[in-house]
């Protein structure tokens, strides 16, 4: 029997409920989501590790009906395939030595320009730009001239196609070609696949002429995982640095796991090296609120599920959140704590074959991120006459993210 439960509450407050399902089953089905909903820890675990059982490779599959075969929607041997042409340059030194230096820049750049108006919407001032900056120039997109703003654009849109696809529903009729299924990105997923191809032509994107040589990735393939790279690198990225500052200047006690003096009202500023404790806010938020909440497979066979009978071909949502919060991992699973020795074993980039590929990157621009805030605007604060609200389904983050600063 299906759990009662609106889209409403899973988009605006999702927890209460998850914390319900989760203590009734770690695996219900829930009519509203179009599948089974997996909340607890053990049970997602089990979903993403087994990619025999539960596979990404289905026809239904969204990002794959928008951008084509990739990584994101392989497994197995073509999964490997896909993921190892890309996996070394985001392999943790690697990435901080092509991209650490351009990172500091262009952190240290956006807060410059903002500094002296005093106030600023974070989501689109400085956190989209920033995590967009840095993807155009790990794809060697700025190499031919292809600038943030336009690389922004084109992921908007490719958002946009893949949340209005349905997760358990098949293209219609004659529309089985990735890209004319997307009901939004046709011409700015053209525009990438051009713009990749140039890129790679151009011998100054090392990233897609690796993935592309002899014996790697053709073209088409080479675009379609840069598209999702590109996807993933924008969305989580931005959600999980909204949501770190928000939790930093909001969260009972985070300004004292961090060692930041209180200033006025949410006012923080940096003592000395506290900005070291960084990582462990950064962790402790992904753990709160993931930037994907949500994650999809799709049961290959007949298969029981913390006491749930799961059908072949069924839609299995795993609640990255929900497991996020399961309190048989973590203590007093509700309350913000910096200092969460437990925190980093969050799913908030997954687990098994499908782990986030760029999550060493995504943590160093998180960390570089608050950094430059902190410790280039000094009085940092939310603005309190637009509070910001974490809402989505299956992307969570601020829609607005206002501060002020001295």
């Amino acid at each position: 029997m299906g759990v009662g439960v609106t889209l409403e509450e899973l988009d605006r407050d999702p927890h209460p409920v998850l914390a319900r399902l989760r203590a009734r089953t770690p695996a219900c089905w829930v009519p509203e989501v179009g599948g089974w909903l997996v909340t607890g820890y053990a049970a997602a675990t089990e979903v993403l590790l087994d990619a025999l059982s539960f596979t990404v490779d289905d026809p239904r599959f969204t990002t794959a009906r928008v951008t084509g075969a990739s990584m994101l929607s392989l497994d197995g041997a073509r999964h490997s395939r896909h993921r190892a042409a890309f996996a070394r340059a985001f392999r943790p030194a690697d990435a901080r030595a092509w991209l650490g230096d351009f990172i500091g820049a262009e952190a240290a750049r956006l807060v410059s320009a903002i500094r002296p108006h005093g106030q600023a919407e974070l989501r689109t001032a400085f956190a989209g730009p920033f995590a967009a900056a840095v993807m155009a120039q790990a794809l060697g997109l700025t190499s031919v001239g292809i600038p943030p703003g336009t690389v922004l654009a084109w992921y908007r849109d490719i958002v946009a196609a893949v949340a209005g696809l349905p997760a358990g529903e098949l293209a219609p009729a004659g529309r089985a070609t990735p890209a004319a299924a997307a009901t939004v990105p046709v011409a700015s997923f053209a525009e990438l696949a051009a713009a990749v191809r140039a890129a790679m032509a151009s011998g100054r994107a090392p990233l897609l002429s690796e993935a592309a040589q002899p014996g790697g990735l053709s073209a088409g393939e080479v675009t379609a995982n840069a598209a999702v790279v590109l996807f993933g690198g924008i969305e989580t990225t931005e959600g999980m640095i909204c949501s770190a500052v928000l939790d930093m200047l909001s969260q009972p006690g985070a300004e004292l796991g961090l060692g930041l003096s209180r200033a006025g009202s949410a006012a923080l500023s940096p003592r000395g090296r506290d900005l070291d404790l960084l990582p462990g806010l950064i962790e402790e938020s992904l753990r709160f609120e993931p930037a994907a909440a949500v994650v999809d497979r799709y049961a290959t066979r007949d298969v029981a599920l913390g006491g749930a009978r799961i059908r072949a071909g069924d839609l299995v949502r795993v609640s990255l959140a929900g497991a996020n919060r399961d309190p048989e991992i973590f203590a007093d699973p509700d309350r913000f704590d910096p200092r969460r020795p437990e925190a980093a074993r969050h799913l908030a980039f997954a687990r098994g074959p499908h782990f986030c590929i760029d999550a060493h990157l995504a943590r160093l621009e998180a960390v570089t991120a608050l950094t430059a805030l902190v410790a280039g605007l000094p009085g940092l604060r939310l603005d309190p006459g637009h509070p910001a609200e974490v809402r989505g389904l299956v992307f969570r983050k601020p829609g607005e993210l206002r501060v002020r600063w001295d």
